[in-house]
């Protein structure tokens, strides 16, 4: 995009070429799209403009339930993510929950420090510098700033599985139906997501040279030696 371009007219734009492409490589792509939803996943990630979560994921609209706040922080008294969780699990009876969290994430960053951010945010970003006192000899240990901040956000990810475990609706999707719950971080210096181990299951460790084909409703991704190449199907 030019510097000198609105970026919403520019978004607008950008829509409609996206939209054409799409009806002309799949006609049917947007009639099935708005017959109803089935979503597998329920992403519970940061409000941040570098976390899209279907991009990052390389899947496609109606692949992901999302809900995305600032830290992606989840709290039991928050009715907010409350309501998308019931609705995720008790109706759209999702296969599974990742909450994601990512480096240099800024409310991370910001419950590093005793300063004010301002509004509301104080008060939002309470659990998070909860963790921060449970935690707060092993993360003053990490000299480096942007370590120390990379670990709180493994911490806050924990915190929140913790959370859902405890939410009674997960807790009958786990029992009833194998539901599963991850817990992941997003490295935006590479790009890629890495599981936590935490949850229902244990970590899920992807080979890194071998080739790998993933499979999609839209699309294949071949993964020749971290390399990727898609084929688009019709």
């Amino acid at each position: 995009m030019l510097a000198h371009e609105d970026s919403f007219l520019y978004a607008l734009s950008s829509n409609n070429a996206w939209a054409s492409y799409k009806a002309h490589q799949n006609p049917e792509f947007f009639h099935k799209l708005a017959s109803g939803q089935a979503p597998e996943i329920l992403w519970l990630g940061c409000s941040d403009s570098r976390c899209p979560e279907t991009t990052i994921l390389g899947l496609q609209p109606g692949d992901v339930f999302v809900h995305r706040n600032i830290a992606n922080i989840v709290s039991p008294t928050d009715i907010n993510t409350s309501a998308v969780i019931d609705y995720a699990v008790g109706h759209l009876k999702v296969k599974h929950i990742v909450l994601c969290g990512h480096t240099n994430c800024g409310g991370a960053m910001a419950a590093l420090s005793d300063k004010r951010v301002g509004g509301v945010l104080d008060t939002w970003l309470l659990p998070l510098k909860t963790v921060r006192l449970a935690h707060l000899e092993e993360l003053n240990a990490i000299e480096d700033l942007k370590a120390r901040a990379a670990r709180i956000a493994e911490l806050n990810v924990e915190a929140g599985i913790k959370v859902l475990m405890c939410n009674p609706v997960v807790q009958e999707a786990i029992k009833e139906r194998g539901m599963q719950v991850h817990g992941c971080i997003f490295d935006l210096a590479s790009g890629k997501i890495r599981d936590l181990g935490i949850g229902t299951g244990g970590k899920v460790v992807l080979g890194a040279h071998h080739d790998e084909v993933v499979r999609g409703k839209h699309a294949q991704l071949v993964f020749t030696n971290g390399n990727a190449a898609m084929a688009v199907k019709s």
